[in-house]
C-alpha cells in the first residue's frame, strides 16, 4: 500500500457547491458534494479494506456505504415519498439487529455495495426531481412541504430531510477521511 499526503485524481466527479444560489440548489448541491466525497474515500480499495474497522471502533468504509444507501432510500422513499422501503430494507428484521446495514455489509463485494449506493441515489434524485416539479400549498414555498410518513421526529418538511441529508453525509464524510487514511494514508480525496 502506497501513503500519500498529496490529493490524488479520482474517477468519481465532485462538484463544490456554488457560493452563491438558491436553497433548493445550495441544498442539494452539498448534497451531491459529499455523496461524491464518500464514493471517493471507497473508490479503489480491495474488498478487505472496505471490511477493515479503525479500533476500537468497529465502524467500515462498507459498512458506511450500505447505511447511507439505507439512508437514502428511509428518508427520500419511505418518508418523504410514503413507500414502501426498497429491497433489501423491505425485509430486515432490525429488532434484530439495530445496525444490520453496516453488519451485513461485511458480506457484500465493492461492486455491490457500489451499484446499490448509485441506485439509491438515483432513486432520490428522481423522488426530488417529482416533489419539487410539484406545485407548493397556497402561501408555501417547496421547502415548506411535509413528507409523506413521519419518524421519531414527526412528519418533517422538505427542507428538515435535506438539511438532515447534509449533517449525515457530511458527519460520516468526516468519519471516512479517518478511516481512508488509516487504511492506505490517503488524504484530500
Amino acid at each position: 500500500m502506497s501513503s500519500s499526503t498529496s490529493p490524488r485524481t479520482s474517477p468519481i466527479p465532485r462538484t463544490d457547491p456554488p457560493s452563491a444560489a438558491d436553497e433548493v440548489t445550495m441544498l442539494r448541491s452539498y448534497i451531491d458534494f459529499y455523496r461524491a466525497t464518500i464514493r471517493r474515500q471507497c473508490d479503489g480499495l480491495t474488498v478487505e479494506q472496505l471490511r477493515t474497522p479503525h479500533p476500537p471502533s468497529t465502524m467500515t468504509l462498507a459498512g458506511m456505504l450500505k447505511h447511507l444507501t439505507y439512508v437514502e432510500d428511509i428518508w427520500l422513499n419511505v418518508r418523504l415519498a410514503g413507500n414502501e422501503p426498497a429491497p433489501p430494507w423491505d425485509t430486515v428484521d432490525w429488532a434484530a439487529d439495530d445496525d444490520w446495514d453496516w453488519h451485513s455489509a461485511l458480506a457484500e463485494t465493492p461492486e455491490q455495495l457500489t451499484s446499490r449506493f448509485d441506485d439509491a441515489v438515483a432513486a432520490s434524485e428522481r423522488i426530488l426531481d417529482q416533489v419539487l416539479g410539484e406545485t407548493p400549498a397556497p402561501g408555501a414555498g417547496v421547502l415548506d412541504r411535509t413528507a409523506a410518513r413521519g419518524g421519531h421526529h414527526g412528519r418533517m418538511s422538505l427542507r428538515w430531510i435535506l438539511v438532515h441529508m447534509v449533517e449525515e453525509y457530511s458527519r460520516h464524510a468526516g468519519h471516512a477521511d479517518l478511516l481512508r487514511e488509516a487504511l492506505d494514508g490517503a488524504t484530500d480525496l
